[in-house]
């Protein structure tokens, strides 16, 4: 029997990330799970993330603890900062945390070379999202190069790739493909400003990206809105 190539996915428990590991289990890959505990005001998309890597059927899932409230920078690291609930507008949202994905990525790496795995999956996106620098194409290929450049790779001859199939997928085709490959969005959260009992605000841009998602697909939203 051929074994399966592994691969590290980055996984937060939201729409885009549920549908990324459901696309590399499709392709084939022994999937690794990997979320993080970060000091979020929404953690309970960690709650989440926990079922989806159990529904999915990933190998391992592994929630990395590190506190970004010690310096804060975001809405979604600082009691101090509102969640902007006044629609999705341009440039760089106050949602942002500063290089959350370089962190992550960087996590993704160094456990990956542990395991021998050589591809990272992660569910950024360009077109339906908020503006996030650190999920723009040019990043995600730096991020791959330097990646290749600091581990043993550069020596031993093989290289790590970074998968981003929604890159270029709005978010009504990321559903759509999602639906495809089985996820249960039911079991995903993506807002950033839940109540107490984890019911979404509707009103923060994760929220409203989300719902537009569903509207445009066609797809009933699973979602319970407070």
């Amino acid at each position: 029997m051929k074994t399966k190539q592994k691969a590290v996915v980055l996984l937060s428990g939201g729409l885009d990330s549920a549908t990324v590991l459901a696309y590399a289990i499709k392709k084939g890959f022994e999937c690794h799970a990997l979320s993080f505990s970060y000091g979020q005001r929404h953690n309970i998309e960690l709650k989440a993330a926990k079922k989806v890597a159990e529904k999915l059927g990933a190998i391992q899932h592994f929630t990395i603890n590190i506190d970004l409230r010690k310096w804060g920078g975001s809405a979604l690291t600082s009691s101090g900062m509102k969640v902007p609930k006044g629609g999705v507008k341009k440039g760089i949202p106050v949602t942002y945390v500063p290089a959350r994905n370089t962190i992550f990525l960087s996590f993704a790496v160094a456990w990956a070379e542990t395991i021998g795995a050589r591809d990272i999956f992660i569910g950024v996106n360009s077109l339906d999202y908020s503006g996030y620098p650190d999920c723009r194409p040019q990043f995600i290929k730096a991020f791959a190069k330097c990646a290749n450049l600091g581990t043993k790779a550069i020596d031993d001859g093989w290289k790590f790739k970074i998968h981003a199939p929604l890159q270029t997928l709005t978010k009504s085709e990321i559903i759509r493909l999602g639906t495809e490959l089985g996820v249960d969005y039911s079991l995903t959260h993506s807002c950033y400003d839940p109540d107490s009992k984890g019911h979404a605000c509707g009103k923060c841009d994760s929220c409203r990206l989300r719902k537009k998602g569903f509207q445009e697909s066609g797809i009933k939203d699973p979602t319970v809105y407070k």
